[in-house]
């Protein structure tokens, strides 16, 4: 069972403070090992980052090239977006987010889109700032070529099951998915490795070998 929103949006502010490798690392001892996903989903800017609850969109590929209701389910999925909130998007081959969606998102506190397909008015979404992870640009519209089946639905995501509730941590160095289950456990344990990694960095500056340093902290 997932904890209440206001507590999984605290979880997430203590996540941002971390970054992926160590939260990677402690999701590995807890025996969770497959929580990042593939390695060519970037952020559209080097300095782009985001922390936040898993909103999971579960996209297909459009039945028809025009639709009844344009843009119905994905129109839906946006408008349900919520302070805290980051949205993830299933695999897609076209594509699914741009300028406007970007600008209505961040509006109700959306804190960034993870996309396992492609992104459009790129150089806008750059300028204002709000984050987003894609495979790549492409021009294409989602209009009859992407479908949303569900959102707020378990997905897979470059590889990774995700479910609504869990958290996310995106960076420069890629993406992790925190279960909900064990997130607390989890972001505490990595907020202790980055206070030991603090500490062998200074000793390792002083001149002790790689060697002494993970003999007596055990970290690396």
């Amino acid at each position: 069972m997932s904890a209440p929103k206001s507590e999984s949006i605290a979880l997430a502010d203590r996540l941002a403070a971390l970054y992926t490798p160590v939260v990677a690392d402690v999701l590995d001892r807890l025996g969770a090992r497959n929580q990042c996903p593939r390695a060519d989903i970037r952020p559209l800017a080097p300095a782009f980052r985001c922390a936040g609850v898993v909103r999971p969109v579960k996209t297909i590929v459009a039945p028809t090239l025009e639709p009844a209701e344009p843009y119905k389910g994905e129109m839906a999925a946006v408008d349900a977006l919520a302070d805290g909130d980051v949205m993830v998007v299933s695999s897609c081959e076209w594509s699914f987010w741009g300028e406007l969606l970007s600008t209505a998102a961040r509006y109700r506190g959306c804190r960034g889109v993870l996309i396992d397909g492609f992104t459009r008015d790129t150089q806008a979404i750059i300028e204002m700032g709000f984050p987003v992870f894609c495979r790549g640009i492409h021009p294409a519209d989602s209009l009859g070529r992407i479908d949303v089946e569900a959102h707020d639905v378990p997905i897979d995501f470059g590889g990774v099951s995700v479910a609504p509730g869990d958290l996310v941590l995106a960076d420069h160095d890629g993406i992790v998915f925190v279960p909900s289950a064990i997130a607390d456990e989890a972001i505490a344990k990595a907020e202790d490795k980055v206070r030991g990694e603090n500490l062998v960095r200074d000793k390792l500056a002083e001149g002790m070998t790689v060697t002494e340093a993970f003999r007596r902290y055990g970290v690396l």
